[in-house]
C-alpha cells in the first residue's frame, strides 16, 4: 500500500492515572503533555499526514494529546481511528 507503519511513533513522556471514571477535564488534565515523537520520527513527520489508531475512544483527550505532540514536530494533518467508542450510557 506505501503505507508507513510507526508502531513506536509515541513515547509516554510520563506516568497517568488510568482515565477510567474521570471527567472529561480531569482526563484532559491527566494526559496533558503526557506524550510525544519519537526523537527519531521527528524529522521525518514534517509535512506529512498521519493516522493514530487507538482502542477505545472515550473522550478524545489522549487522542487529542497524540496529535498535539504530531502537530508540534510539524505533521501536516492527523487522522484518528478508534476500533470502539464508549457512549454515555456505556454500550
Amino acid at each position: 500500500t506505501g503505507v508507513i507503519c510507526l508502531p513506536d511513533l509515541l513515547e509516554r513522556n510520563r506516568s497517568t492515572k488510568p482515565q477510567r471514571g474521570l471527567s472529561l477535564r480531569e482526563r484532559k488534565t491527566n494526559v496533558s503533555g503526557a506524550f510525544a515523537v519519537r526523537e527519531r520520527h521527528a524529522q521525518s513527520l514534517r509535512g506529512k499526514n498521519v493516522l493514530v489508531i487507538d482502542d477505545v475512544h472515550t473522550t478524545g483527550a489522549t487522542l487529542n494529546e497524540c496529535a498535539r505532540a504530531l502537530f508540534n514536530v510539524g505533521a501536516s494533518k492527523v487522522y484518528t481511528l478508534a476500533l470502539a467508542r464508549v457512549t454515555k450510557d456505556g454500550i
